[in-house]
């Protein structure tokens, strides 16, 4: 079977950046499952696996703009200090939601002086390269359940 729309996949994966580094891997856990078409993953990847079948093995290089977008600066701003409800908190790294008109983004506390933080609401990702070694463990029609819900439940996977 291939992978196709409304199929569920369940796949290994390791995705690496441009410089090797390991960012995120399934290696010792359980494969991933995802509803195909769904856009329950990164869209270029989910591209690079149309028409693919259990048993492959591929490597996937996902351009920024199929991946979490390019690197937007307008997204980086400052905040008064005094807008926070505990200061103490507002530290470099540290991370909380941010109402956008486009939904609840999780923001990161880029700097922080007297008065103000900087914070960047671009995803960790944004502007990045995705390099996913990838190794489809299994492909299979969804339930209608799975279709209903707009995503896929691994074996022994909790239902709702």
């Amino acid at each position: 079977m291939t992978i196709t729309k409304n199929k569920v996949v369940t796949m290994h994966y390791t995705l690496k950046s441009d410089e090797g580094d390991v960012i995120d891997s399934s290696e010792g856990r359980d494969p991933l499952a995802y509803l195909h078409g769904a856009r329950n993953i990164v869209v270029g990847l989910e591209n690079g696996l149309e028409g693919k079948s259990a048993g492959d093995k591929l490597s996937v290089v996902v351009a920024p703009a199929e991946g979490y977008g390019e690197y937007n600066d307008a997204l980086k701003q400052d905040v008064l200090l005094a807008q926070f409800d505990d200061q103490s908190q507002v530290q470099v790294g540290a991370q909380f939601h941010a109402q956008t008109p486009q939904g609840v983004v999780v923001a990161t506390v880029f700097s922080v002086d007297a008065e103000n933080a900087t914070i960047d609401m671009n995803h960790a990702l944004a502007g990045k390269n995705l390099n996913f070694d990838v190794e489809i463990v299994d492909v299979r029609d969804a339930t209608e359940e799975e279709l209903q819900h707009g995503h896929a439940y691994a074996p022994g996977g909790q239902q709702h």
